[in-house]
């Protein structure tokens, strides 16, 4: 059984050059290189999310970047 699926993707020619030559300086498949870019960018998008969401909360409980260290030294000590 298969495990994955394949779909088509549309690439402006310069593009696809370079990619295909990254793909064989680096021994890998043009799949193998789009599905590790593709992995990549949604972990920095997951990334982005966290931060936000961080930014989020620290703003509305008044927390400044400055404090930050003194509170994770609090906590670990318990304070």
């Amino acid at each position: 059984m298969r495990t994955s699926k394949i779909f088509s993707l549309s690439l402006p020619l310069e593009l696809l050059k370079e990619a295909e030559h990254l793909a064989k300086k680096e021994g890998k498949t043009k799949s193998e290189l789009c599905r590790e870019a593709l992995r990549q960018y949604i972990q920095a998008q997951k990334w982005r999310e966290l931060q936000a969401y961080g930014a989020r909360r620290s703003k509305r409980l008044g927390i400044r970047e400055t404090d930050v260290e003194r509170l994770i030294d609090e906590y670990r000590r318990g304070i």
